[in-house]
């Protein structure tokens, strides 16, 4: 059974195309917002013992992010910035401290039980370790099954057909249906993950570091999967991983991450071309480049010591005790997102504009 074959889209506002090996989605004025945060937050309380007072960690600070069909939102940043936090507060798998999730026109916050769970059909998530993801105790055809069952999709043989064509889709035989998860290598694994993914047909599939656990050869099939997908499908992603090499591949925008706060954001494009942020021309420092007679030309940017403590961060930017551009404003006052040029924004008090 063919892709297309599988799922069939009526969006008439997209169109697609490949530019430089990114796969990039165009959206015309017409295309609505598909999910909308506004003003996010997720704080838990932390304690460091018994008779002490509790502070907050604050993973999810003031996070507003707009996401429109068809396009894939990427969102970088070190381990520890709150990006699992956000994908899981995105999937309704937590409950936000504040502010508004408003996916498909909808604020998720004021439906019934009954109504989120109807309305998680449409969003679904690719989780970063495909083996403990995975139920051990249970046959690739139940793990792919379980969605369609638990929403009365699917039943019977129409249920054996629709795990099958799912998993010809994802580039694997059939009749693995019959195996275990540690039956596979962790490439196929993670085809497997994306079949239950999609097996619902969703409108949003959140991948948070779907590709971080596997070697760089298997990366590149899974990445390669998941643009034939939202070729095929007109999906919409939200992509999370630590650097930015295998978002810039996928991603038609960029969110970069520090300490719970977006700092910047951009199109793919202007961000690699025009970093603002002293975190943001950081991480692009980091990305290898394979061709060893360009490499002297990019010059280092190297970020000293760790990311702070987000029970106690510090003062005014989060980001000044590494900053080798930090002044005294930048100790004392937050700096609030603004507008440098069209769609690409920024939270620094100092942006780099050459």
């Amino acid at each position: 059974m063919s892709v297309a074959g599988f799922m069939k889209t009526t969006d008439s506002n997209l169109d697609s195309t490949k530019k430089g090996g990114i796969y990039v989605t165009i959206l015309d004025e017409k295309s609505s917002v598909l999910l909308d945060v506004i003003g996010l937050k997720k704080y838990f309380p932390v304690s460091d013992g018994f008779f002490r007072r509790k502070q907050l960690l604050k993973a999810v600070d003031d996070i507003h992010l707009t996401v429109r069909k068809g396009e894939t939102l990427g969102i970088v940043g070190e381990s520890g910035c709150g990006k699992s936090t956000l994908a899981h507060l995105m999937t309704n798998l937590l409950k936000p401290t504040a502010g508004q999730i408003i996916f498909d026109g909808i604020e998720m916050n004021k439906l019934s039980k009954r109504e989120r769970r109807k309305k998680r059909q449409d969003i679904q998530m690719i989780f970063q370790d495909p083996f403990s993801s995975l139920n051990p105790r249970m046959k690739v055809f139940d793990i792919i099954a379980e969605p369609l069952r638990a929403h009365q999709v699917a039943r019977g043989t129409h249920l054996k057909r629709q795990v099958n064509d799912l998993l010809q889709v994802v580039g694997l035989d059939p009749t693995y249906s019959d195996r275990y998860p540690h039956e596979f290598s962790g490439g196929q694994r993670q085809r497997i993950s994306i079949a239950r993914a999609i097996a619902l047909k969703p409108k949003l599939i959140v991948c948070d570091e779907p590709v971080s656990s596997l070697d760089v050869s298997v990366q590149s099939q899974i990445l390669n999967l998941l643009e034939t997908l939202q070729k095929e499908f007109h999906l919409t992603y939200i992509f999370i991983a630590h650097g930015l090499a295998a978002v810039k591949h996928i991603s038609d925008r960029i969110a970069v991450m520090y300490l719970g706060k977006i700092v910047e954001l951009a199109s793919t494009k202007e961000l690699f071309m025009r970093p603002l942020h002293p975190y943001t021309l950081g991480l692009i420092s980091a990305v290898p480049i394979p061709d060893p007679t360009q490499r002297h030309l990019r010059k280092k940017i190297l970020l000293e010591g760790e990311i702070p403590n987000p029970v106690n961060p510090p003062s005014g930017c989060s980001f000044h005790p590494r900053c080798p551009f930090a002044t005294e404003k930048c100790k004392n006052v937050v700096p609030q997102l603004r507008e440098i040029s069209e769609g690409h924004v920024v939270a620094c008090h100092h942006p780099r504009i050459d």
